[in-house]
């Protein structure tokens, strides 16, 4: 708690040294996002009139992540911040609130209608932030990211425009794609078991059943009577391969694979997924595209 309101603290000495009133130092709009995700869509539509940074990097969980004293400053120097939403950033509420009052910060999921939201079966009144695994809802954020870099800078709206027209297609064809290549796994096998509830919305939208160990946040708690059900149920359905998360201790798992065996049942990690983060820069993973034909790649080779 002492950390938190220091950090709030920064951002209000920030603030009131008139740091939200000067204009950008590079070239073009600075942009932060939180994940990898957003920041890949923003480099896609912003192109070369954007500079983008995101704070939360490979094998980072932006449900654990908390605010530094150096993100205060990338935050403060920017001119748009995007962020999830969804509560996925559970430890920067208090944050975005503050630096809201003094320059924009955007959700990129809110405008998605709430009935295409699924619900957090834990908390009441909550949905499930992981809105980039179904690639046709990803797609609608786009929307949000136009508009905003549109309305901040109007002399590249066009520029802007068709660039987020070319990937809006991408991700269409993305989706065509993953739904193709689902289609190989036989229908008794589309079962995905990780190490927590991360993939509901992939689940949905590919017909694959999904079941995580923990909820869908990774400080969701699970107890032994979880393990054993989960054990159970893979023994039961006679499921090939489970999947670890690249963002997420795989040690959880290794206790699944354990308690299976103890049945007489031999399942194998079917491979490390991305899930709340993307790969390293540089890399496939480290784009959206990549980090979806990764994980549909591993799936499908484990299960068909």
């Amino acid at each position: 708690m002492k950390r938190m309101l220091f950090l709030l603290a920064s951002v209000a000495i920030l603030s009131s040294c008139g740091g939200g009133e000067q204009a950008s130092d590079t070239n073009g709009l600075t942009v932060v996002t939180t994940t990898g995700m957003i920041a890949d869509m923003v480099k896609n539509i912003g192109g070369d009139s954007v500079q983008v940074q995101a704070l939360m990097g490979p094998g980072v969980d932006p449900h654990l992540y908390k605010a530094t004293q150096g993100d205060l400053g990338r935050l403060q120097r920017a001119d748009i911040i995007f962020y999830n939403g969804l509560h996925l950033e559970g430890k920067m509420g208090e944050v975005f609130e503050k630096l809201e009052r003094i320059k924009k910060v955007v959700p990129v999921a809110g405008r998605i209608d709430p009935g295409s939201l699924l619900d957090d079966p834990v908390y009441q009144d909550a949905h499930d932030p992981h809105i980039w695994f179904d690639v046709s809802l990803w797609l609608t954020t786009a929307d949000v990211v136009l508009d905003v870099l549109s309305e901040a800078d109007p002399e590249n709206k066009e520029y802007y425009t068709l660039n987020a027209n070319r990937h809006k297609n991408e991700l269409i064809q993305l989706h065509s794609w993953v739904e193709n290549q689902v289609a190989n796994i036989a229908a008794d096998q589309r079962i995905m078991i990780t190490a927590h509830d991360a993939f509901s919305y992939f689940g949905r939208a590919y017909g694959i059943e999904v079941r995580g160990l923990q909820g869908i946040s990774t400080l969701s708690e699970f107890g032994l009577r979880d393990r054993v059900d989960l054990v159970n149920y893979i023994v039961e359905k006679k499921i090939k391969a489970v999947f670890v998360e690249t963002s997420v201790s795989q040690k959880n798992i290794n206790a699944i694979i354990e308690g299976c065996q103890q049945k007489g049942h031999d399942v194998i990690i079917g491979g490390s997924l991305y899930s709340d983060a993307m790969g390293a820069a540089g890399t496939a993973e480290g784009t959206y595209p990549g980090m979806v034909r990764s994980n549909v790649n591993a799936l499908v080779n484990a299960l068909k």
